[in-house]
């Protein structure tokens, strides 16, 4: 792989690693505190398992940006990398919304806002690469799953 592409894979990945990177100075701190002792569903996965998840899920984000922009900055990529920047947004609000000011009501209206920007960028990435657009599958899954738990937590809080 020549080097400026792999310099473009490397930016893509640490993007998405800084809006995790922000989310995550919300999360920690609340989850031995605030976060352990509210009402949990029982699918709700043991705390270890979130971490692994969404190092993968960031990953495979950032090859997916990087399958789209490899294709060009023109007007075929602008839309779906517009598109990927707000869901990635959003996906750092949910963290705020929900560990950092414990807005449960909020953060499920804003992970279904989130979850619907995932299916947007998958369908604008489709069209494009659709490596691309299959990468965010296991991501939208996985909201799909944070949705339900969003909501019960809302609901048993």
């Amino acid at each position: 792989m020549e080097s400026r592409k792999i310099r473009l894979l490397a930016g893509c990945i640490i993007v998405c690693f800084a809006a995790a990177f922000i989310g995550s100075v919300f999360t920690v701190s609340n989850i031995p505190t605030w976060y352990a002792s509210i009402k949990k569903p029982e699918l709700t996965p043991p705390n270890w398992v979130f971490g692994p998840v969404w190092t993968t899920l960031y990953i495979l984000m950032g090859i997916a940006l990087y399958l789209v922009l490899e294709k060009g900055w023109n007007e075929k990529t602008r839309l779906p990398v517009a598109v990927f920047a707000i869901q990635l947004a959003l996906n750092t609000i949910w963290s705020i919304l929900f560990f950092g000011y414990g807005l449960l009501f909020f953060a499920f209206i804003e992970i279904i806002v989130l979850w619907l920007s995932i299916l947007a960028t998958i369908l604008l990435f489709n069209r494009v690469s659709r490596k691309a657009a299959l990468l965010l599958v296991p991501y939208i899954l996985w909201v799909s799953l944070a949705s339900y738990l969003t909501y019960s937590v809302w609901v048993l809080n």
